[in-house]
């Protein structure tokens, strides 16, 4: 896994958190400020996020930046060339190896800074998330607010019946919910026995 070694320090952070909580947001913050120090950034997305924009990050405020779509973790590296900051958006829908290539990366010098969900719809850690913040040199959680009590909100309730693991959506398929209300509305959500 540590393959490599670099006299630059690189690291990795990760921003986390629910749906609508300003993950993107402060994704884009971080990069914005890298760019005006002159350094050279590279942002990439999972090219399933087609949500707002083919190749833009834009976060739900409508800030953007550009960024490159890609199918696997493994093109992170091919594409990364000569940086000094990569952001990576929606990193919970990249593969397990998302995690090598961070290390890989911050193992050359790399800053390496990822926002993604922690946890998927149903409460549960997202895929690389967990591993992903483990090998971090930074972990920040930021919060939604709860739309049912307005207290701080980490969970990423899904209004739609889908099953499915990933599912694109927005305010019509999501909502964020603190522990307690998320806690009601599954049970809710549950058959009577």
């Amino acid at each position: 896994m540590f393959l490599e070694s670099s006299s630059k320090a690189g690291s990795i952070e990760v921003i986390c958190g629910s749906m609508f909580s300003g993950k993107t947001e402060e994704l884009i913050r971080r990069l914005k400020r890298a760019k005006f120090a002159n350094l050279k950034v590279e942002i990439f997305k999972p090219a399933i996020d087609t949500r707002y924009s083919q190749e833009e990050v834009i976060s739900h405020d409508s800030n953007a930046i550009l960024s490159t779509p890609v199918d696997s973790s493994e093109s992170i590296l091919l594409l990364a060339g000569d940086v000094n900051v990569v952001g990576i958006d929606e990193v919970q829908f990249f593969d397990e190896n998302i995690v090598e290539v961070c290390t890989r990366l911050a193992n050359n010098g790399i800053r390496v800074i990822c926002a993604g969900l922690d946890m998927d719809y149903t409460g549960k850690p997202f895929g690389p998330m967990p591993a992903l913040m483990a090998v971090a040199e930074d972990v920040t959680k930021v919060h939604a607010i709860c739309v049912k009590c307005g207290e701080l909100a980490q969970f990423s309730h899904r209004l739609t019946h889908s099953s499915k693991l990933v599912e694109l959506g927005e305010k019509e398929s999501y909502e964020p919910l603190c522990r307690r209300c998320f806690n009601k509305a599954v049970a809710a959500e549950r058959p009577e026995d």
